[in-house]
Parts: C-alpha cells; structure tokens; sequence
C-alpha cells in the first residue's frame, strides 16, 4: 500500500489561491477515479476537483472556508502500490503534514465543514481520523405546558455526517433546518427532498398543537453564520467598490405605459415561437443606444494606474440572485443582439448562474451592469457600482398611478430608474444626460428600432 498526494490544481492563468467550499469525501470513504472531491471556488466561478486514483480517504487538506494556495496539498489517498508520496517535495505551510488548522466554522450554506486531520509524515501507517464538529442544534421553540411537544433524537449517531444532495443541502440552510436531525429514506440513509418534506410538515403540525401564550415566549437564542464561498467573495467586492469608488446615485421617472402595451403585444404574437420577452432586454437596448451618445459611461477605471478604458463593446453584466448569493454573468457584445436573443441569452445565464455551471468567463469582463429586483425592486434604491466599472443601473418595480395628461388625469405604468455612477469620472450632468437618453428611449419604444 502506498499514499497518493493530490495538490490543489491550477485552475486558471494567474489564480495563486482558491477558497474550499464543500468537501464530498471524508477520511475513510472509499473513493473512485474521476469521483469529485471537493468544490473550490475562484472569483465567483465554482470547480469540481476530481479523483485521480482508486483508493481510501487518509486525510484531507484543508476545512471549509479556507484559503489554500494552488499546488498545495489538498487531500491524501491510500492506494494499491507505491502512491506518489516519495516523489513529493516537502508540504507547505498549512497543508496536510502540519498542525496549522483555520478556526472551526460553524456550516455553510451547502455542507457542514469538516477540520483537517493532523498527520505525522513519519507515522503514515496510523493516521489520525478526521475528527467532524459537533452538529448544529436546531432551535425548538418553546412550547406551553399543557401541549408538550416530543424533541426527537438526532437521526443517526452524533457526529456521522447527514448524507445528502447539495440541493437538499441549500434548500435545509435556506429553511434553518440542521440535516443531522432529519431521518433519511434514500439509499445509505441519503436525505432526500421527500424526507425534508416530511420533517417540516411534522414540525407543523407540533406546532399548531401549540397555545398563543408561545407566541410571546422570550427568545434568546444566538446564530452565529461563517460568511464563506460566494457570500464571502460578495463581501470583499462590495467593500472593495465602496471603499474605491465616490459613488453618485441618479433617480428618474419613467412612463413605461407603452413600453408595456407594446411588451405584452409582442408577446402575444411571438413568445412561442421566439421565446417570452421580459422589461430587460427592452432596458439593455435602450442601454446600448444611450452608450453611443454617452462612451464615457461604458468603461472601466484602474484607479491605480490612473487609467480609464471605454470600450466600444458593450459587455452587459446582469445581476443575478442565486441561491449562494448575488452573481453577474455578463451578456457579451449586448450591441449586436436583438430582443429575443437577448432575452434568450438572459435567461441562459441566470440558469447557469443559479445551478453553479456558469463558466469563468461568463462571469467576468463585463463593461457595466444591469440590476433589478423584479416586483420587489421598490421604489428607490443605491446600486453599489461593480467595480471596476463605473456605472450600474438599477431597476425599480412598476407601478400604476394616476397622472396628469392633457388636463386629465389618467392611469400610468410608471417605473424609477435608480442608478449609480463613479463620481471621479463621470460628471453628474452626464450621468443625468445618459439617464434622460435611456428614457426617451422607453418612453417612445419605436425608438429602440431604430439606428
């Protein structure tokens, strides 16, 4: 028998780090070739990293939520014959073979960490197993005394961790519910969506058992949330764009009324043979027909460098919500589609986005960034600019409200443009002549056809 080192893999020209995000193996599983390991994310992308060898799980690495240096060790596999252990070069710091562990975390939005094992490189044939901290206990409200509520036992022995999809997974984080108290019907005790299911309906129907008194009971319980993965790299960029960036918030009007007449006539027409148009690629392309007038607006500023760089490509970033958080898949050269395809392309992204394949590149380049919130867009908001860009455009709801129109007064859809624009190079009257170009444009959609 011999061990098999597997390093953290380079997974992009120029990435020197990467953040672990969910361990799939612990010590002792058995694993196969081309089994996927652990996820680690760059930027904003998320990598599979794959088995290369038959064998069993001596150790891992690193824990969820650390940073861990391309080529450093990442996991340890005992395999049939001589491994690879021989012909590596000294562990470095922090890798498997020392004793420097990050400070345990509490679970994250898809599985619960697990803390490296401390191996000694001398005493390879008795490691350490990989100790796993204690689960979360879910918080049971307090109940009245004269409807006592049963508290289950965990569902399976402390400390043996819950097995389950990651989409399972988000969904219990999402709810607030610790999987290690949830039985499992699947194979080897898997949790399956049905079994979440039928824990939340038992949990119901306790609690409709319960007397109002409960409902002013105190509450003292304390959670305490790791911001790892994609929450964390959100984090660093929204104070990364605060910190850097004078930001100039600009609100505008608009009278959308017959931008949507004419949205829901095309759509009648054509949405089944094309596809269903939303407000959005109406909005891009009124975005790329005031960029022509306004080039300044479509750039990016290295503010160490001192240099602003416009571009004549519009790389439209469209801010997507995600389970893990806020993404920005970018729609390339936005100038050159029309509607449909843009509403198609869209769509396509925020898929990926939101099921964790969007690609690197499709994540990154974008030359100024698109948000709304839909129906809960309000009525005003202060987009934080994706820096390096130096403008965003944030959408509000629409609303009906009546107005003055020739003397009368009259229903309207009306809809706020609330946007965001770097101070140290964009003027406030420029930003405020884009604003206004966006908007004869909406407000007179047969604008938007022509060149």
């Amino acid at each position: 028998m011999g061990l098999f080192i597997i390093k953290m893999p380079d997974i992009g020209e120029g990435i020197a780090e990467v953040e672990l995000v969910e361990w799939h193996v612990q010590a002792g599983d058995q694993v196969l070739e081309d089994q996927v390991l652990a996820d680690v994310m760059t930027d904003k992308a998320t990598v599979q990293v794959p088995s290369s060898v038959h064998g069993k799980v001596v150790a891992l690495g690193g824990k969820v939520g650390e940073v861990m240096a391309v080529g450093s060790e990442l996991i340890r596999i005992e395999v049939q014959g001589e491994g690879n252990l021989d012909r590596q070069p000294a562990s470095p710091r922090g890798s498997v073979g020392q004793t420097t562990v990050a400070a345990a975390r509490a679970p994250g939005p898809i599985a619960a960490p697990s803390v490296a094992a401390e191996v000694d490189a001398d005493d390879e044939a008795a490691p350490t197993p990989t100790p796993v901290p204690t689960p979360p206990q879910p918080i049971v409200p307090p109940v009245a005394a004269s409807a006592p509520v049963a508290i289950s036992a965990p569902a399976r022995p402390d400390g043996q961790r819950p097995l389950a999809s990651p989409a399972v997974r988000r969904r219990a984080w999402d709810l607030g519910v610790a999987l290690q108290y949830v039985p499992g019907s699947g194979p080897a005790g898997r949790i399956t969506q049905g079994d979440l299911d039928a824990w939340l309906a038992r949990d119901r129907n306790d609690t409709s058992n319960r007397t109002s008194a409960s409902l002013y009971n105190a509450h003292d319980e304390e959670t305490q949330i790791p911001v790892l993965g994609l929450r964390r790299k959100i984090a660093q960029k929204m104070q990364e764009s605060k910190r850097r960036i004078p930001h100039f918030t600009y609100v505008e009007e608009i009278d959308v009324t017959e931008l949507e007449n004419l949205r829901q006539r095309l759509n009648a027409q054509y949405s089944t043979q094309r596809g269903k148009l939303t407000l959005l690629p109406f909005l891009a392309r009124a975005m790329v027909l005031a960029i022509r007038e306004f080039p300044q607006i479509n750039a990016r500023f290295d503010d160490e460098a001192g240099v602003v760089t416009q571009y004549g490509a519009v790389h439209l970033g469209v801010a997507a919500q995600t389970p893990g958080g806020l993404m920005v898949p970018v729609v390339r050269h936005a100038e050159t589609l029309d509607m449909w395809s843009c509403a198609a392309e869209v769509a396509r992204l925020a898929d990926a986005a939101r099921a964790g394949k969007a690609a690197r590149d499709e994540l990154t380049g974008s030359t100024i960034t698109l948000t709304s919130l839909g129906p809960l867009g309000g009525i005003v908001s202060t987009p934080v600019i994706n820096y390096p860009e130096v403008a965003i455009i944030g959408v509000n709801r629409v609303v009906e409200r009546p107005v003055f129109v020739g003397g009368n007064v009259v229903a309207r859809k009306l809809m706020n443009l609330s946007s965001s624009f770097d101070h140290r190079v964009v003027d406030g009257l420029h930003a405020a002549e884009f604003i206004q170009c966006i908007r004869r444009h909406l407000e007179c959609p047969a604008l938007l056809f022509v060149e």
